[in-house]
């Protein structure tokens, strides 16, 4: 049989995102670290997890939470050190878990030692690994630098392009389309562009030869400039095409994750999974179409999951599929609950609302993401000062709530020196009272990740298509899954009302994997069920169609 072109544990992958400086400290210093993370990998385990993705861990100012690397090859002292992440990789890998590690290619921070060589005014090895003009007084009328750059930075005559923040310098992958007037835009065959790729490359396997199983690539698409968006997509094809050749050849069980938010261009590149994130920002990533699609998430009155009742899946769905019919046998999107630049989905939302939010997520065929916290509905904490670059991000960084004392089982250092505060909430949720309570938010998870994977047709594979209710409206929703000979039905109903709904599927339901309805089949194919508001219920399906 002929190997898939992919890791073959990937359709069974369920990721949890960690953003190492907020998950658990081992040491007392207020700022979680890799030891911290061993302690709670059985946590993970028995939430259903079985890949780890780590927010970035190497040697860093700190200025963008580790986005900003000074050292591929160091890990940052206040996370540990590399024996402790070859430990970390050997207790993941004793529980049948993986590490991924969050891989920075498109620039570096402003204390790289490539960037301060490139910063003299002398000519030296490194003095194009970045993308610098020719003048500081570099006169612009049409655009041509197209980007924010930074001026009399250096020594040297030039302006640097700026990757995201003024502190992180753009490395240099060439222009796809370099204006014949400007020398400083070179092409991506120049030499200096190729050397660095040789560099990045060797990044690349240093940790993957330590034993780790892949990396989530940041701003995957932004590497190569350029004013055409055809030509630089081709150009990036091209760049991850060339990775998975000797990816392919040499850690063929390594999984290649990227932020693209493009799963069909993605994946055309070369990726094994791509996030389908809704929201916009820089880095080739874009929103899902149609006005409510990119809301499905977020708490708003166009949300689908929100009680308004006044929200619509029809755009995500159309996009959905699409990128599924694309990507079909050669690799995988994932839905992520949330990440470490979102909001948390728990805003403005009770326990209730956030089932039915769980359990649409994790049975669609899609590989999950859960970021840590997300599991217990954390708060997203509003107002607090900015932290390491995060600004409106920061209050979704916050230290895991692992218990109900004082320091919620995060650290042992008082509560002034943690990274960031913890919720002041009297009722803040925390995971040790929900393993306690069957009816939390966790155990509903917990008992939807254990029906993944005792049930094929909920996962990542299988096909997905529609039931229709004839309500006269978008509520509820109900879809079946399908794959491998077995069926399974879902309804979600996100409204604080309840139904009685009546239609036609053939087959029946042989029994209830999850919720309270109550299920009356009449004449087949139709049916009749129950179901509350705020309420889930998955059905195991006998003979559908």
């Amino acid at each position: 049989m002929k190997s898939p072109p992919y890791p073959a544990w990937l359709p069974k992958a369920v990721l949890y995102q960690v953003f190492p400086a907020s998950f658990c400290d081992s040491n007392g210093d207020g700022v979680g670290d890799l030891n911290g993370i061993i302690d709670k990998l059985d946590y993970i385990s028995a939430l259903g997890c079985n890949a780890l993705w780590l927010c970035p861990i190497f040697d860093s100012p700190f200025r963008d939470a580790g986005y900003d690397v000074r050292d591929y090859y160091r890990v940052a002292t206040r996370y540990g050190s590399t024996e402790d992440l070859e430990r970390l990789i050997l207790e993941a890998h004793a529980r049948n878990m993986r590490i991924l590690l969050d891989f920075v290619p498109g620039h570096t921070s402003s204390e790289h030692p490539w960037f301060l060589e490139s910063c003299k005014h002398g000519r030296n090895a490194y003095s194009d690994r970045y993308i610098w003009t020719e003048s500081t007084f570099f006169n612009d009328p049409e655009g041509k630098k197209s980007g924010s750059f930074i001026n009399g930075h250096a020594e040297r005559d030039g302006n640097y392009l700026a990757n995201f923040f003024y502190f992180q310098p753009a490395l240099n992958y060439g222009y796809a389309d370099p204006d014949p007037e400007e020398n400083w835009q070179m092409p991506t065959n120049h030499p200096s562009v190729l050397s660095l790729k040789k560099d990045m490359f060797s990044v690349m396997r240093y940790w993957l030869d330590k034993g780790i199983d892949g990396y989530r690539v940041d701003m995957a698409a932004s590497l190569v400039k350029g004013s055409n968006p055809e030509l630089v997509q081709q150009e990036m094809v091209e760049f991850w095409t060339e990775v998975r050749a000797w990816w392919d050849r040499d850690y063929p069980h390594a999984l290649l994750l990227a932020e693209w938010s493009d799963p069909s261009q993605a994946i055309e590149a070369g990726f094994h999974l791509d996030f389908m994130i809704h929201f916009n920002r820089a880095g080739g990533m874009k929103p899902f179409r149609g006005e409510n699609s990119r809301t499905i998430l977020a708490k708003n009155d166009v949300s689908y999951f929100d009680r308004a009742g006044k929200g619509s899946l029809n755009s995500f769905f159309d996009e959905f599929s699409e990128h599924r019919r694309n990507i079909a046998g050669k690799g995988y999107l994932s839905l992520p609950s949330g990440n470490h630049d979102l909001p948390r989905y728990s805003v403005g939302r009770s326990v209730e609302d956030l089932k039915v939010i769980q359990t649409f997520v994790l049975t669609l065929p899609q590989v999950p993401t859960i970021y840590y916290g997300d599991e217990i509905g954390m708060r997203n904490l509003s107002e607090l000062p900015s932290k390491e670059g995060a600004y409106r991000r920061t209050g979704a960084r916050t230290p895991m709530q692992w218990d109900s004392s004082v320091r919620a089982g995060f650290s042992s250092a008082p509560v002034e020196k943690f990274y960031l505060p913890l919720d002041p909430s009297s009722d803040r949720p925390d995971a040790a009272s929900q393993l306690e309570d069957s009816d939390s938010l966790l155990q509903h998870i917990r008992r939807l990740l254990a029906l993944r994977k005792s049930h094929p047709a909920l996962g990542s594979e299988g096909t997905f298509r529609e039931v229709s209710l004839d309500t006269g409206s978008n509520y509820p929703l109900a879809y079946l899954r399908e794959h491998d000979g077995q069926s399974v039905l879902i309804i979600l109903n996100p409204l604080d009302q309840g139904w009685t709904l009546e239609f036609e599927l053939e087959g029946s339901a042989s029994a209830m994997l999850l919720g309270q309805g109550d299920f009356n089949s009449t004449t087949a194919p139709r049916h009749r069920v129950d179901i509350g508001p705020l309420d889930s219920l998955v059905l195991e399906w006998s003979h559908a169609v």
